[in-house]
């Protein structure tokens, strides 16, 4: 928007150079520039000293925004940059902060002499430069929120400041505690659910540093498992692609990992995604596609992964008692697995009716708020017993 602010005065003003500067460390940085075929004299990145050149002179008052003739300006006649350039005529508004600090200019310049510039130029030139002000002000306001997520996310992950849950997975035949998911709770206030925190990574590009994190945390907890329990651990289609979760899972309990593949966007290679899954596979690692269904995890993706275990999303699983379109989609996603050698796990189930009937489906596993609630390791310790 800058650069097209620039472009657009300069050509009303008939001046052979606009630009857009930026003050740090006691000069004048050039970060936008329109002068066509003189890129020799100015360009962006291009710097003077704040000593040597106009603005400090404007700022104080010394100068005036607006002079059509430097010559008849006793002070800028005598600056040396008025001849090294050459300035004839010269046009600049101050860009200030939100709390009035000057962060720089926005100016238009020709070799030559304009007498014909006048206070309407300068008040059309203020709209521009008041445009450039307000992207300035935008764009500093969204990266000192960047940064602010950016430390949030790092402390988080220096501090490991969240728990591990595992919620229990039923077999629907037996009754019998077979898996449980782990599933990461942010021990921050106000409190924020998971999925937000891990956008909130993603967007300060801590998404891979936090789910490494949050899984070394998780895997750690293997050895109190109990002996015939597996886990279900979440990664990312770009973690996995990575090839840092490699690293991560202990060949000793590969065997009792099941990896569910999140999807928050569209799988963008498959192949370098199988490509990493191989080695896992060859070490008794088991794949589930998470969420089918819902959002990114259609047919197609289920399809391509080729999983051993499909968790049937909330979605479909709620209200399968009684919607009939459900209880189709529900049946037609039974069948697949069994037609592919898959199983099915039911997510969501939170009524005795929708248990009834996601048997009756054939489902193979079931997990949901009636099966049993998210909790620490050793609440999941008691419910196995129990069972």
């Amino acid at each position: 928007m800058i650069q097209d602010a620039l472009v657009a005065i300069r050509n009303h003003l008939g001046m052979e150079v606009a630009y857009f500067s930026e003050f740090h460390a006691g000069r004048t940085i050039f970060r936008r520039v329109d002068a066509p075929g003189l890129e020799h004299l100015i360009k962006v990145g291009d710097s003077h000293s704040l000593d040597d050149v106009y603005c400090n002179h404007i700022l104080a008052g010394r100068l005036p925004e607006l002079i059509p003739d430097t010559s008849q300006v006793r002070l800028a006649r005598e600056m040396p940059i008025t001849a090294a350039v050459p300035i004839g005529s010269h046009i600049s508004i101050p860009i200030r902060l939100l709390d009035g600090t000057p962060f720089g200019m926005f100016c238009c310049l020709s070799p030559r002499a304009i007498p014909s510039l006048n206070e309407r130029d300068l008040a059309t030139m203020r709209v521009f430069a008041g445009l450039a002000t307000k992207q300035v002000n935008t764009g500093l306001q969204q990266r000192q929120k960047a940064q602010r997520t950016y430390d949030r996310i790092a402390a988080v992950i220096a501090a490991q400041d969240y728990d591990i849950v595992f919620q229990p997975i039923f077999d629907l035949r037996s009754s019998t505690v077979t898996s449980c998911e782990a599933l990461c709770r942010f021990k921050a206030t106000p409190y924020r659910s998971p999925d937000k925190w891990f956008q909130d990574a993603l967007d300060a590009d801590l998404g891979l540093e936090l789910e490494v994190a949050v899984l070394r945390t998780t895997l750690a907890t293997l050895p109190e498992l109990p002996a015939l329990i597996s886990l279900s651990i979440n990664a990312s289609p770009e973690l996995v692609i990575s090839g840092r979760l490699a690293d991560l899972i202990p060949v000793e309990h590969a065997e009792r990992i099941i990896l569910e593949i999140t999807e928050h966007a569209a799988v963008s290679n498959y192949t370098a995604l199988h490509a990493q899954l191989r080695p896992l596979k060859r070490l008794g690692v088991r794949v589930a596609v998470d969420d089918a269904g819902a959002g990114y995890s259609g047919l197609q993706h289920i399809v391509q992964l080729g999983p051993d275990i499909i968790k049937m999303d909330m979605s479909l699983t709620r209200a399968v008692d009684t919607d009939p379109a459900r209880r189709a989609l529900a049946s037609a996603m039974v069948f697949y697995a069994r037609e592919m050698g898959s199983c099915i796990v039911a997510e969501g189930i939170e009524t005795a009716s929708e248990l009834s009937a996601l048997r009756l489906l054939g489902a193979d596993r079931g997990q949901g708020y009636l099966l049993g609630k998210p909790g620490s390791m050793a609440a999941l310790q008691a419910a196995v017993i129990a069972v």
